[in-house]
């Protein structure tokens, strides 16, 4: 399977201002089996280590951190030369050692010839911070629906997709649709893709899925304190039933009866650090810049993947195989608005928000700002494309390009871009 975020890491080696990487990414996306691949791809050797399997491996940082001291003593232990150039040396589960982290002060200041990636599951909970400045970062999210196309061998389908050649998409939707659908059940974990791709049994990748979801509410147990592991058991599991409501504005109270935020506040933060859950916020004034107007009791939450959206939720599979496109609209379009979440999420740094009236008249599901320009993103489940909400944000604001996602053909009419679900997450909104 490829990563389109190997490109990025290529940039990573090849910048002149390179510093030691942090890898993000929620656990069991994918973050040690990219790194290994890139160490394949990109150098002759690979210096592995993981502080979580090994613990013993942070001796090694305990008595100074000068770089050429450590570097010595991993060329010891694994019984190789370490060329700077020739050689990523990667620091997995480093959250598991803090004087790991301490480290890429010194490699970054005083060696920084040397290729450090480092990457862990619980990164953006655990405690202690990378030093400031020191580090180069990126974010590695669930495989999105182009990625998805080429680890199941439709090389072909994707290569149209990227040619933009409007007639014939249009063409090729039906299969296109299809093939969405099922990327809705399977979703871009790459433990679940693998095992669509091995059996292509839609039963055995739902297991893998419920594998996973087990995993993580494992994790709760073992990294959150005996306080909040009941509050964060009852957010995760209210996810479905919130995405599921027509106004998907997080509420509280939908959680626990009499719930409040300073009761689940910190639960709340926990999921969102982890990458497990996406919290986007609301303003009601989309100016530049959008992080000034964000309003932070107001925000939607959505899972980090759609296939394990449909996993949480029982949806069962007898909704994939109807010949209507029924569950892109059931659940009040839920999996569609996960989808294109998701899809942005992978493919821009650019933060996410959502556009919606004090009042409560008007919402538009998703906005965005790319340099001078603000994006509303309006998602509509299904073939009807009746937009009153986008409709309002434009006579309010005229923005320069607004965007509907639905199900419909590729089309352009004034500053209104009506985009297929399908060519989202490579058609550059951006750039329209």
């Amino acid at each position: 399977m490829e990563r389109s975020l190997i490109k990025n890491l290529l940039g990573w080696k090849n910048s002149a201002l390179r510093k030691p990487l942090i890898l993000y990414g929620a656990r069991q996306s994918g973050k040690t089996w990219l790194l290994k691949e890139f160490g394949k791809k990109a150098y002759e050797q690979t210096v592995y280590l993981n502080f979580d399997d090994e613990p013993e491996l942070g001796d090694y940082f305990q008595k100074n951190l000068k770089p050429e001291r450590i570097i010595g003593a991993l060329e010891s232990h694994f019984g190789l030369k370490i060329t700077p150039s020739n050689t990523l040396i990667i620091f997995d589960e480093i959250q598991e050692c803090q004087r790991a982290k301490d480290s890429l002060k010194f490699f970054n200041e005083n060696a920084p010839q040397y290729h450090i990636a480092a990457a862990g599951s619980f990164l953006g909970v655990a405690s202690g911070k990378f030093p400031v400045g020191q580090v180069d970062s990126l974010t590695l999210y669930p495989m999105s629906f182009h990625e998805f196309l080429e680890a199941i061998g439709r090389n072909m389908l994707l290569k149209n997709i990227e040619a933009l050649d409007f007639p014939l998409l249009e063409s090729l939707h039906t299969l296109l649709t299809d093939t969405l659908k099922t990327y809705f059940y399977v979703g871009g974990m790459p433990a679940a893709v693998k095992a669509f791709v091995q059996t292509n049994d839609l039963t055995i990748v739902r297991e893998t899925q419920n594998e996973i979801l087990r995993n993580y509410k494992n994790d709760f147990s073992k990294h959150i304190s005996p306080h909040d592991i009941s509050k964060v058991r009852m957010l995760w599991d209210s996810m479905p039933a919130h995405l599921a409501r027509e106004k998907k504005k997080f509420i509280y109270k939908d959680v626990k009866s009499g719930g409040r935020a300073s009761e689940f506040e910190n639960a709340l933060d926990w999921l969102v650090n982890t990458g497990l859950v996406y919290k986007i916020l609301r303003t009601s004034n989309p100016k530049i810049p959008l992080a000034r107007s964000q309003e932070r009791e107001a925000f939607k939450l959505f899972m980090l993947d759609v296939g394990l959206l449909c996993a949480k939720s029982n949806i069962d599979l007898s909704l994939f195989y109807v010949s209507e496109p029924k569950i892109f609209d059931d659940f009040h379009g839920a999996l569609t608005e996960q989808y294109v979440c998701q899809q942005i999420k992978s493919t821009t740094s650019n933060p996410l928000f959502y556009w919606g009236r004090e009042k409560g008249d008007a919402e538009v599901d998703f906005i965005m700002q790319h340099k001078n320009t603000v994006i509303p993103i309006e998602v509509k489940s299904g073939k009807s494309t009746q937009s009153k909400s986008l409709n309002v944000y434009i006579n309010e604001y005229n923005p320069k390009i607004a965007v509907r996602v639905s199900l419909k053909n590729y089309g352009k009419k004034g500053n209104l871009l009506s985009l297929p679900l399908y060519l989202l997450g490579y058609f550059n909104l951006a750039e329209c």
